[in-house]
């Protein structure tokens, strides 16, 4: 009779649309004593929390214009150049699959509450939010019905160790039972990949019960994850090429037309080349999108500008010195020059009527650079190379998140000895997410121009945002650092027709490129490393700026460093800034009583790179250069597990285990 009245007020409490979340927060905090920071060139420990600063490069010579106009049409009609329409969500996150068990959750009922929070704030600007779970991982990954110890996932062996050498994984349903309670509380879209290690045996159970779990919040299936770079990672015979992934594209086709447990069929994504042994053209000039564009739903590659594995494996010649590679992200350049290559390849796309998605991304392959990719100048990069692919026809990018041995990732938990009383580090890459989110806004229907502003200097670069047919917003970035402030440039924007009499501006900021945590967006942040909880903290900052309406000009100024987004009317402004913000506090402490048994050193090892003992996130070195869910309701489904008071994992019956 108590289980009766406790089940009843907690399902009455869902119903009015309170939902408590039950998770791990940090506990005697008070009691953590602060760890003393090495010398970048002598640490050692683990490279989410790299301590290593890079100084900024010096002010270009000569120095771009500090004073600039930019005339803009009010008519989109008028604009040459403009994109396709876009979304708010455009950046989304690529998960490592062997790290899903730390960054979305322990299990089914024990969700990752900081991951929820920062899904919520994206989703808030955006409507929603892309996450793909899969990566190298997913190539070599079996689901089977249960594990040991309540595990979802287990890594069963290392063949070697080279960048591409990743370890059989092993998951269970629960891992998709997890995904379905994440959608029901956060409109969360997800991507899967099909494994293709072994296609004599194809395994397209991720298929039948991703459907069946996922229901519509299952955007597509990936076959075959960077194919290109299968013979040079020895996962091939050396002749392995285009004609080969033709075919083994078409057995994938063949398998899940034959099998009964599978009903949707064409929400299939491919390529996913990374642009390393083999252009994307190599795959269209297969007749690939003809043959098969009645099961292709997407079309992707998947690229990094740079890589560091020389600094983890042997055979890559001399490490690459990060302060020295630092400058190469701080121009406008950098995101046009990785886009530039896939400009014909989205017109390919468009033509074929399928978006064309960035799939994987980030700053560099083999977990980015210390101090690089972890700095307040990546979040600059990521914003001009979002707003660029943008422009050059890509519909969504997806940046990868690894494990605690990257220095890339968006976001990253403690490692699991410390979660106890440790939270969430953010990097400032996270904030690009925000701000792109809030550049393009909610409506779907926002395209894009490049303003090739100041004279098109690679310092000052420059976007403006057309929403329905009507300019909406301007986008300033200024790569430079100088704290004196000569630097900061003015835009003087003119809009024909006539100016508004004011506009408002949010500002990412920090004190310079080389900064990691001291970085906001419209004045909030989420503060330094193991203190986030998902929530951004403070007091949201919009400036005003009133125009000169005689002279048909609003003075924006851009600090150097920073980014500012520049609203043109009260009506973009409110709608790409959330009124309240809905956030998932921890009621419940579970510690170690209550948590599912997860083996520490195997998630602190684990990053979505090299196995349990290599070093770092994407193998990809050759990429360099909610409704409800069928069979299961999710919210309801997290409550009653939370009711057993212990992380029992939710799975298949036997009946339904094929």
């Amino acid at each position: 009779m108590v289980l009766f009245f406790l089940l009843n007020a907690i399902f009455s409490a869902t119903i009015a649309g309170a939902v408590t979340v039950y998770s791990q927060v940090p506990f005697a905090a008070a009691s953590t004593s602060a760890t003393s920071s090495a010398l970048g060139s002598t640490y050692t420990g683990l490279a989410a929390y790299d301590p290593t600063v890079l100084n900024p490069p010096p002010i270009p010579s000569p120095l771009p214009p500090n004073q600039f106009g930019i005339q803009l049409s009010n008519n989109a009609s008028d604009v040459q150049g403009l994109s396709i329409p876009l979304s708010g969500a455009f950046l989304g996150f690529s998960v490592e699959m062997s790290v899903a068990d730390q960054v979305l959750g322990r299990n089914s009922s024990l969700l990752q509450v900081p991951f929820l929070n920062l899904m919520a704030l994206v989703t808030e600007r955006a409507g929603r939010v892309h996450v793909r779970v899969g990566g190298n991982t997913q190539e070599y990954a079996t689901l089977v019905p249960e594990l040991s110890d309540y595990k979802i996932i287990a890594k069963e062996q290392v063949p070697g160790e080279t960048p591409t050498d990743t370890p059989t994984l092993l998951y269970t349903p629960d891992i998709l039972y997890m995904m379905a309670n994440i959608s029901a509380l956060v409109n969360t879209k997800w991507y899967l990949g099909i494994p293709l290690n072994d296609t004599s045996h194809l395994r397209l159970a991720i298929a039948e019960y991703g459907e069946r779990i996922l229901g519509d919040n299952l955007l597509g299936l990936q076959v075959g994850n960077e194919p290109d770079l299968y013979a040079r990672h020895d996962h091939r015979q050396p002749t392995y090429g285009p004609y080969d992934y033709f075919g083994e594209f078409g057995l994938v086709v063949a398998a899940m037309q034959a099998d009964p447990n599978i009903s949707v069929l064409n929400n299939l994504i491919a390529p996913s080349v990374a642009t390393g042994d083999w252009t994307p053209e190599d795959v269209w000039n297969t007749g690939f999108i003809p043959a098969y564009t009645n099961s292709l739903s997407i079309l992707t590659v998947e690229h990094y500008p740079d890589d560091n594995c020389a600094a983890l494996y042997a055979g890559f010649g001399a490490p690459k010195d990060p302060q020295t590679e630092f400058a190469n992200y701080l121009t406008h350049a950098s995101g046009r020059g990785i886009v530039q290559p896939y400009l014909n390849s989205s017109a390919i796309a468009r033509a074929a009527g399928k978006p064309f998605v960035m799939f994987e991304t980030n700053t560099a392959s083999c977990g980015g650079f210390p101090g690089l990719s972890d700095s307040f100048g990546a979040a600059l990069w990521a914003v001009d190379y979002a707003l660029q692919m943008g422009v050059g026809g890509f519909a969504h990018a997806l940046l990868h998140v690894g494990g605690q041995d990257v220095y890339y990732n968006p976001f990253t938990p403690p490692p699991t000895n410390q979660s106890s009383y440790h939270q969430w580090s953010i990097n400032p890459i996270f904030y690009s997410v925000l701000a792109v989110a809030e550049t393009l806004g909610p409506s779907n229907n926002s395209q894009l121009v490049d303003l090739a502003a100041n004279g098109d200097n690679d310092y000052t670069p420059a976007y403006a945002v057309y929403e329905g047919g009507t300019l909406a917003r301007v986008a300033l970035i200024n790569y430079m650092t100088d704290p004196s402030g000569a630097n900061d440039y003015t835009a003087n924007i003119s809009v024909d027709g006539g100016v508004p009499q004011q506009v408002y501006v949010k500002y990412l900021l920090a004190p310079s490129v080389g900064e990691k945590t001291n970085v906001t967006w419209a004045g909030q942040t989420f503060g330094g490393r193991f203190e986030s909880d998902g929530r951004l903290r403070g007091n949201m900052s919009v400036q005003t700026v009133a125009c000169d309406q005689a002279a048909n000009s609003c003075a924006v100024t851009v600090p150097a460093p920073g980014f500012a987004l520049v609203f043109l009317s009260s009506g973009a402004l409110s709608e790409s800034s959330p009124t309240s913000t809905a956030t998932f506090p921890t009621t419940v402490v579970t510690g170690h009583a209550h948590a599912a048994s997860v083996d520490p050193s195997a998630l602190a090892t684990s990053n979505g790179h090299g196995g349990m003992d290599a070093g770092a996130g994407s193998t990809s070195k050759g990429s360099s250069g909610g409704g409800k869910a069928a069979g299961v309701y999710p919210s309801v489904a997290v409550l009653v597990a939370m009711l057993a008071g212990v992380g029992v994992a939710m799975r298949a019956s036997a009946s339904q285990w094929p």
